[in-house]
């Protein structure tokens, strides 16, 4: 929620993008090609790349080489190929708005194409949170989906459980019209008092089998991850149950000792919520939590790449900790892509300087107003970390985390890779400043 003197930014341009994304998710998923690009994703670096794209979904992706420079007649005739078979098919075959035969071609001019930014912890945007309604939900995607975070999982702040349970059918509710919203975190309530954060200690509880369960039936299948301090009375019995639902656990904000954690991950948690931030450090004595997620191969590790939640090196060590497990999240709340000012997380006023921001009360700090196209932009160029792995961490990682990476009930085609069968969620970035120029989610352009 922003203040008067946050509210400087023009709000006229945010109601304008905010019904614009609204417009172009409900519209079917079109279909088009893409040519004349280097292509980033997990698998490596490819120049001269194109993909055609029927009803949403990449149906074909290759590169266009010359025979002269080492290529093949079939590689140089196989996008003019594929983009034949799309405009050939009958229209009963597609559900595009886009007439077969009308196909359009997007020559990217050499910039540098990746899949859609994953973000699976982020609490808000553009002066609202994802525990506002619906139309704080739709306000704060729009806010990160115009830097390219295609897809977001929403982070729903500590507040009372009834409360709590409330956002979660809000979020379950807008799902089956909104592809771009994976489903809920929960981060909270579930969390070590000495470890809270910028989280109401009066709404902290211990995760009892009756919390659980009013968590779960609220949710309605839409819960993807929680966090849980293992540490807690009932920490480990609620790990088991969450992930005997299909919940991811997550170790975080926690106090947990190396056993415990070790212990955690072996009853199912497989994520480590924000590494290094609200939880104790590692020490040669008493190792922690940390170690345990790092020679885990199951654990996914967020990391939160903005220069202030975490310093510089300690962002490079982790992609050496665990290469292809490292996750960027932003943990973004409300005043992201906003003035510095007074906010409001859940019931806790914020300040914002220099676009950190703290309690008022105490000084914690209170989420990040990142972005992830800023977060790879600042490892490529700042931290020089490989395109390759600063992407992956943005995409194909989170994806994998919960299960994106493949053929399931809320994406429908997988995320995270730009390869046939995967659904097209697709940017062009400039490749000088790598800044997000054009966005596509599920098949719809955005921008």
């Amino acid at each position: 929620m922003e203040s008067k003197e946050a509210a400087t930014k023009d709000t006229e341009s945010f109601t304008t993008a905010v019904a614009h994304v609204g417009e172009a998710l409900a519209r079917p998923a079109g279909s088009f090609a893409i040519r004349n690009a280097r292509r980033i994703d997990a698998r490596g670096v490819q120049d001269h790349c194109w993909l055609v794209v029927c009803d949403g979904v990449i149906v074909a992706e290759g590169a266009e080489i010359d025979v002269e420079v080492g290529g093949t007649d079939d590689m140089a005739d196989a996008f003019a190929k594929a983009v034949e078979r799309v405009r050939t098919q009958t229209p009963s075959q597609s559900q595009s708005t886009t007439a077969p035969d009308d196909l359009p071609i997007i020559d990217a001019h050499g910039a540098i194409m990746t899949p859609g930014y994953v973000d699976i912890h982020a609490h808000g945007a553009w002066g609202t949170s994802f525990d506002d309604g619906a139309d704080g939900i739709a306000t704060a995607r729009a806010g990160h989906m115009v830097h390219g975070t295609t897809r977001q999982v929403l982070s729903l702040i500590t507040n009372p459980i009834d409360t709590i349970c409330e956002n979660l059918c809000t979020v379950r509710s807008l799902m089956p019209s909104r592809p771009d919203i994976l489903g809920a975190h929960l981060e909270g309530p579930f969390l070590a008092l000495e470890r809270k954060g910028a989280h109401d200690p009066e709404c902290l509880r211990d995760p009892v089998p009756e919390l659980v369960d009013q968590l779960l039936d609220a949710a309605g299948g839409c819960l993807r991850q929680i966090t849980i301090a293992p540490e807690l009375p009932h920490g480990i019995d609620a790990i088991k149950r969450f992930a005997a639902a299909g919940v991811k656990p997550a170790v975080g904000h926690c106090s947990a000792d190396y056993q415990t954690a070790k212990r955690a991950f072996d009853e199912g948690a497989t994520i480590m919520t924000h590494m290094f931030n609200a939880m104790n450090g590692m020490h040669h004595r008493k190792p922690g939590p940390i170690p345990a997620a790092v020679e885990d191969p199951r654990v996914t590790i967020e990391l939160i790449n903005d220069g202030f939640h975490v310093q510089d090196p300690m962002v490079a060590l982790s992609f050496g900790f665990a290469p292809h497990r490292t996750a960027f999240v932003t943990d973004a709340m409300a005043a992201t892509d906003c003035p510095d000012g007074h906010y409001l997380l859940g019931a806790l006023d914020v300040n914002v300087e220099h676009g950190h921001a703290r309690l008022v009360s105490n000084g914690a700090i209170a989420g990040s107003t990142l972005v992830l196209e800023r977060a790879v932009s600042r490892a490529v160029l700042e931290l020089g970390i490989d395109p390759v792995s600063a992407v992956e961490a943005a995409t194909l990682t989170p994806a994998k985390a919960l299960g994106f990476d493949h053929a399931n009930p809320v994406t429908g085609a997988p995320i995270g890779l730009l390869a046939t069968g995967y659904a097209a969620d697709v940017l062009l970035l400039n490749p000088t400043d790598w800044r997000v120029d054009s966005v596509w989610c599920a098949g719809r352009r955005i921008r």
